[in-house]
């Protein structure tokens, strides 16, 4: 399982994570060239190397080139707004979904932005819409966020875990003024997330609201080093000279797959119609659930009933069981840790004689299945007018 660790024991910028990735996929032009089809100009990326307490690592920096940098989107905007300072989370959105970068990078993009545009709505009492962002609406941001989009698709982990995230303490001067360290953007997009952090004994900040919004959005788990074959490690440098090294630092390797760990959640409903408990069922899975299913069951007064069993993951549970009392009559829920393991699989199209057939392909200690989709071989054998059970003989 690709794996992606990121050390975040000095903290965590936007820069700092755009120079580590670049360092895994080891190709400086990549990001450069895929930040042209943002179509934005006004702005240099020079990547250079920079050392730290002895470290040597890259460092990239975000050059602008004159004060209002333009898009082509601000540039039809500047016709009717020609002191157009600050940007608000539509304009970012706008650029990105006009750009031309692939989507994953496009929707990976806009959710970091959005973690950071729900902070500052928080902190300044003002709706999304309204929300004009200083340092976020800033080219360099868009630079950093969209870059750390676009390097990790590249790269494409299957799993992408942190450190405890450390900051400082103390004040900084910022554009509202002197904030204490960390600053409120930070602290609310921690506390609306799974993020777990601590301050150490260092007087500046090291957790900037981009480099929180990025490691809140990417880190499934914040733990120490599992065990992991390394292929290569990043360095990204940051801009401070502290007692520590001012460095993050990002491994790239093989984690064995592990048994999983999950939740299951279950609740006896004897009071909802079956139109309900379905459209339940539906809304569950779209939310995350692994499995969702219901079992017949007897319940007090020898009432015909279901128990609704939902598997997630544990980070999930909230949201699920909010959706379960949301949606049906049930006044309690009971969970249980447990532990599954999945085979390797992947979904495969296979050449038959009666057309192409969707299946899953699936690795067991050097063993290959194949699973066909039941709706593809549908499909096959009314396409072909033969009966289904012709399709399911064939030799796979």
């Amino acid at each position: 399982m690709k794996t992606l660790y990121f050390d975040c024991s000095s903290g965590i910028s936007g820069n700092m994570t755009l120079a580590a990735l670049t360092e895994i996929i080891g190709d400086e032009n990549y990001l450069i060239e895929e930040l042209k089809k943002l179509h934005i100009d006004g702005y240099e990326i020079n990547i250079s190397k920079k050392v730290k307490n002895g470290i040597t690592g890259t460092h990239v920096d975000v050059i602008l080139t004159h004060h209002h940098e333009h898009s082509h989107v601000q540039k039809e905007q500047e016709h009717h707004h020609h002191n157009h300072e600050h940007r608000n989370l539509h304009d970012v959105c706008e650029i990105i979904d006009n750009s031309d970068i692939d989507e994953e990078s496009k929707d990976l993009a806009k959710r970091i932005f959005m973690r950071v545009a729900k902070a500052e709505s928080k902190v300044h009492n003002k709706p999304l819409d309204e929300v004009h962002f200083h340092e976020v609406g800033a080219i360099d941001s868009i630079i950093d966020i969209v870059g750390t989009a676009i390097l990790i698709n590249k790269i494409h982990p299957d799993k992408i875990i942190s450190s405890v995230v450390n900051d400082g303490h103390g004040f900084i001067e910022c554009a509202h003024g002197t904030m204490a360290v960390p600053v409120p953007a930070t602290t609310e997009i921690f506390a609306n997330s799974n993020v777990k952090f601590r301050q150490i004994d260092i007087d500046t900040e090291l957790v900037t609201p981009t480099g929180a919004a990025i490691i809140a959005e990417l880190s499934s788990e914040f733990t120490t080093l599992p065990a992991m074959k390394i292929k290569k490690v990043g360095w990204g440098s940051g801009t401070k000279d502290l007692k520590i090294p001012n460095v993050l630092k990002v491994y790239y390797g093989e984690m064995q797959e592990e048994n999983q760990k999950i939740v299951v959640m279950e609740t006896n409903i004897d009071d909802c119609s079956g139109e309900i408990l379905g459209y339940t069922e539906e809304v569950l899975f779209q939310n995350g659930a692994l499995d969702v299913f219901y079992t017949p069951i007897f319940m007090k007064k020898n009432r015909p009933a279901y128990r609704l069993t939902v598997v997630c993951k544990e980070t999930d549970i909230l949201k699920l069981q909010n959706i379960i009392f949301k949606e049906t009559t049930t006044i309690g829920i009971r969970y249980r840790y447990e532990y599954r393991t999945e085979l390797e699989r992947k979904v495969i199209t296979i050449d038959t004689k009666y057309g192409k057939l969707q299946a899953k392909k699936v690795v067991n200690n050097g063993e290959t299945y194949i699973y066909p989709e039941y709706e593809s071989i549908k499909e096959l054998a009314e396409k072909n007018n033969i009966p289904l059970k012709e399709v399911y003989k064939l030799k796979f």
